[in-house]
This record gives C-alpha cells, structure tokens and sequence, in this order.
C-alpha cells in the first residue's frame, strides 16, 4: 500500500544539556513512535526514523537517525526531506538552557545555579511550513486538560494537516505504558478512537495514511 513512498518518523524524548551530565526531558517512551514506523514499514513504505534517546530499541529495516537535542532532531528531519509524509510523533523539550556548562555544575555556598532558557525550534511547525513540505504531515499532542480544544488550536497554530490528541495524565497510564487512545484531529473534524494496544493505533494509522496518500 505505500510501495515506493518515503516517510519521516520522529520519536522519543529529546535530552537538552544542563551541563555534561544532566539534561532536560520530557516523558516518552518512544514506544508509539516506534510503533508507528514498524506499521508504515509493514506496509511497504521506505521509512527514516529520527529518534531521541528512547526507552525502547528502533525498529529494524528502517533508517534509524539517532539524535540528543530538538537542534539536532530539526536538522535530521531537514536532512530527510524530500519526503512524502512526516509522522512527528516525538515529544520535544519546547525549551532548553541557553548558558549550559561545559563542566559539571558543582554545589557551593552561593546556592543555586542560575539557568537561563531559551524557546527550542518548533519543528512540526518548521516542517508544515518547509518549502519542500510533505504531502502529509501529522502532529502529536500529549495534553492533561481540555485535550481536544488545546489539541485543534495546535493544529491551526503548527499548520499541519492532523493532529493525534491523547490524553497523558498520570491516571491514564498512557505516557510509558502499552496502550493509548488518541483523537484524530483534522480539517472534517475530530474523530476517537478507543483505547487500544499502541502497536493497534499505530496500524489504524498506517492505514489511513496509506488511503490519503493514495
């Protein structure tokens, strides 16, 4: 079904430095990314999969492109373009620290250290916007609140054609655990689905890109 069409993959976390060694993170798995890339492989798509330093391994007979930080995750995704869709499934630090150490911070008597953030690249909305944008492109957004209004003002905000919407409040279990359920966000509307193994939702959604790209 996606013989002969190339796909982009973002997954995982991304690791922003504090300093050689400690960093700023969000909390993913990379287990629905790698899902993802393992259901577009099956159905036959050349997939490059750019992942951060995720909890599970990468999939095999893909491009695997491992990166640390939402700079290099943007370059990797840029360095894959042209393709014909992008899945951005990765959960990126929206921020980083601008004066990071180049040594370990050490404690001392004046108390604690001073960290200056700046505003990480938005790159779902770089990609929607890039002038070789991808036929496709789908976003993901992990909410705690008001999932669906949050989840389709990003949508408008990114200019990407869907957005995957979940809910990860501790409660669901779904940030780190095996199943999610997620609400297909896109132009005709909002469509959800039940809560299903990750491995479920990343078929479901294989085969709709299939049929869009079609």
């Amino acid at each position: 079904m996606l013989s002969g069409k190339r796909i982009l993959v973002t997954s995982g976390p991304t690791h922003e430095p504090i300093d050689p060694v400690r960093y700023i993170a969000n909390r993913s798995s990379g287990a629905q990314g790698t899902a993802i890339a393992v259901a577009l492989r099956d159905l036959g798509a050349d997939v490059v999969f750019v992942t951060g330093p995720a909890q599970v391994p990468p999939p095999v007979g893909v491009t695997v492109v491992r990166v640390e930080t939402a700079l290099q995750m943007l370059a990797a995704a840029e360095a894959a373009l042209p393709v014909d869709a992008a899945v951005m499934t990765a959960a990126v630090a929206d921020w980083r620290v601008a004066n990071a150490a180049g040594q370990k911070m050490k404690k001392t008597a004046q108390g604690l250290p001073m960290l200056e953030f700046i505003e990480n690249p938005d790159i779902l909305r770089t990609l929607s916007q890039h002038a070789r944008r991808p036929a496709l492109v789908v976003g993901f957004a992990a909410e705690t609140e008001n999932v669906i209004d949050h989840a389709t003002a990003k949508r408008a905000r990114k200019g990407c054609d869907w957005i995957m919407a979940n809910d990860v409040s501790v409660d669901t279990g779904i940030m780190g655990g095996p199943e999610n359920a997620v609400h297909l966000i896109t132009a005709d509307g909002v469509e959800e689905w039940p809560r299903m193994a990750k491995s479920d939702v990343a078929a479901r959604l294989a085969q709709r890109i299939a049929k869009a790209l079609a």
